[in-house]
């Protein structure tokens, strides 16, 4: 790039201005360049500013510049240049081209020659992933590599990965490889027909299977597990087909496809109903449902009850005995009422309550 190198003068007397190098040698005198360095340009000279341009500036270019003025005593004030070095060759380097799924695999980056280091940063899509980093220094140069190791998946086939790079000379400089990873098939068995509702005795059943990798599957085949393959059942390509449904069709069928990756399935079960038991057992379903529904209800009310009547009973045995603690000790037998004013114990029994009127009809003596 183009520095420009300023010495600027207040309140001038007409002193000379000149301007030295970080080697202190003379690039300007006045409006005279003594320095053979073509370089250097004469920008504008005035009795207050002698101004210079410095093209295609390198490290060497570095340092200190001094603006001395002519005065007695001289006057000499400096400005510091820093050289800044953009990295260069940013690359990616990554140990195979072609990942299979599950695979760790390792990626550098490397910015080559910049100053001061760059920090590196790496991105996965939009997602930001954490590298290690290695400088190293040559001269006044610095050289970075940053390693990152990354566990792919499927979902990664054809996601970029980018090394970005953080330094204050640059803006925006990246680089970026895109993943590719190779998986096994992916399987499924669709169910062409019937569309809905349960296989019946008689009708036909129709299933695709459908098997995506990557590579692509070479082979999908049909099998029954744990026994044979109907013979009536009729198989081609990807499709499986029973015209007419019985009950020794019920089993397990699975489709298996491949590739160079590896082997997947995927399995149907297949129970085959009666046509007349397919809608009695509907509606038995149905009824199982309204009556499952009224059990619960029944059960609810029948809970509540039971709680209500928990509770009287807990009130219950509250209240008695709140009842017979106030009323402990107040008991009192009546055979000796009226007796209390008698002389002796004759007279006591005959005035006792009941014993003026029973006296005629019982009496006690002592003798």
């Amino acid at each position: 790039e183009v520095a420009t190198i300023s010495c600027r003068v207040e309140n001038s007397d007409d002193s000379v201005i000149q301007l030295l190098n970080p080697n202190r040698q003379t690039i300007y005198f006045k409006d005279f360049r003594p320095l053979k360095d073509s370089r250097f340009q004469l920008v504008n000279f005035s009795n207050s500013e002698l101004r210079v341009s410095l093209t295609n500036v390198s490290v060497s270019d570095e340092g200190r510049y001094f603006c001395q003025l002519y005065t007695d005593p001289p006057q000499e004030i400096y400005a510091t240049m820093t050289v800044l070095v953009p990295p260069r060759n940013l690359v990616i380097d990554i140990q195979k081209d072609i990942a299979t799924e599950g695979e760790e695999i390792e990626l550098n980056c490397t910015a080559m020659a910049s100053r001061p280091a760059t920090t590196i940063r790496w991105f996965k899509g939009n997602k930001e992933l954490m590298g290690k980093s290695e400088v190293e220094q040559w001269s006044d140069m610095f050289t970075v590599t940053s390693q990152l190791l990354l566990t792919v998946g499927r979902e990664d086939d054809g996601v970029p990965v980018i090394c970005l790079v953080d330094h204050p000379a640059v803006k925006d400089l990246q680089t970026q490889r895109y993943l590719e990873v190779i998986y096994k098939p992916q399987v499924r068995v669709l169910q062409n027909y019937p569309l809905q509702g349960l296989t019946r005795e008689g009708e036909p059943l129709e299933l695709t299977c459908t098997a995506f990798g990557k590579p692509q599957p070479t082979e999908v085949k049909w099998l029954r597990v744990d026994d044979e393959m109907p013979q009536h059942v009729v198989v081609s390509g990807s499709n499986l087909l029973i015209n007419n449904l019985n009950k020794t069709d019920n089993g397990t069928y699975r489709c298996e496809a491949s590739n160079a990756v590896g082997k997947s399935s995927a399995d149907y079960m297949l129970f085959v109903y009666d046509t007349t038991a397919t809608t009695e057992s509907a509606v038995h379903d149905s009824r199982a449902g309204d009556e499952g529904s009224i059990r619960a209800v029944d059960h609810a009310v029948i809970g509540g009850v039971v709680a209500v009547v928990v509770f009287a009973l807990l009130c219950l045995l509250i209240i008695l005995g709140r009842y017979f603690a106030r009323h402990k000790g107040t008991y009192f037998t009546h055979e000796a009422k009226g007796a209390d004013d008698a002389a002796d114990a004759d007279t006591a029994i005959i005035n006792a309550e009941g014993g003026q009127n029973n006296s005629e009809e019982k009496k006690e003596y002592f003798i």
